[in-house]
């Protein structure tokens, strides 16, 4: 069983996220960016798959429920691959590949996060 308290837990991602709720910047995501990510994100919403064509760097994916629980972590996604549709998700949270692990996010965890300013 679960400890109660490690699944209640919220977390806030530190990082800024650009949020991609529009049809093209979903379908662009982080295609064709030269650089991996460097203490930033893109959150992608709604969304329940998401895949690596066209990348250049792996990255670590956290799908978020309606109320940004996580219900799906998939750390060190490589290029080229993709992710079957998680059921129930409703967004994504694409992060610097090491991400899940450094910032110590579980399972069943609330994320609060914040849009990134636009044009940073």
């Amino acid at each position: 069983m679960k400890d109660l308290e490690e699944t209640t837990l919220y977390r806030t991602i530190p990082y800024p996220l650009k949020k991609a709720d529009r049809f093209l910047l979903r379908l662009r995501g982080l295609m064709f960016r030269k650089k991996p990510l460097q203490e930033e994100g893109i959150w992608i919403t709604p969304c329940n798959s998401i895949h690596m064509f066209f990348m250049r760097f792996s990255i670590d994916a956290v799908f978020l429920d309606r109320e940004q629980r996580v219900i799906k972590l998939i750390p060190d996604l490589h290029p080229w691959k993709m992710t079957l549709p998680v059921r129930h998700a409703h967004s994504v949270i694409e992060l610097p590949s090491g991400s899940i692990r450094r910032l110590g996010i579980k399972e069943a965890q609330i994320i609060g996060c914040t849009e990134k300013e636009p044009g940073v």
